[in-house]
């Protein structure tokens, strides 16, 4: 995964953006690199899900309720492209993933797709909306 720059910052968080062809990490991190919360997506188009941890045990999965998703595949998957992360990051991470996957039940779903912020928009998608800007 690389590290897309130039995200921002939120008030007392650090907001960071990994990405390869099969995830988008999102993280915020607290003074100290402490990683406060992340957005893990995963999958492409109508099939993308989301792993959303917001902290102290809370998590939530996001994305089609029809697909299925294997915490121990999602957990290879991360291992394998992670490796590249901050240890950190990596580390807490796949802490989460692992706590995520011995809770039993599934996760609650909130919504039927997942729906990223204007920041978390990823480079294809606003790079061709500008290249069909000039096209225009």
């Amino acid at each position: 995964m690389r590290e897309i720059q130039g995200v921002g910052e939120e008030a007392q968080l650090q907001r960071r953006w990994f990405h390869d062809e099969y995830f988008d990490l999102f993280v915020w991190q607290a003074p100290g690199g402490a990683v406060a919360r992340f957005d893990l997506c995963y999958g492409a188009g109508a099939s993308e899900r989301a792993l959303v941890w917001l902290g102290e045990g809370r998590f939530f999965q996001d994305g089609a309720p029809e697909s299925t998703s294997d915490p121990r595949e999602l957990l290879r998957r991360f291992a394998q492209a992670g490796a590249a992360l901050p240890q950190r990051v990596r580390r807490e991470v796949t802490a989460r993933i692992q706590e995520c996957a011995g809770l039993g039940p599934p996760l609650p779903g909130r919504r039927a797709r997942f729906r990223r912020a204007p920041w978390q928009q990823r480079e294809t998608s606003r790079q061709a909306g500008k290249g069909a800007a000039r096209q225009a």
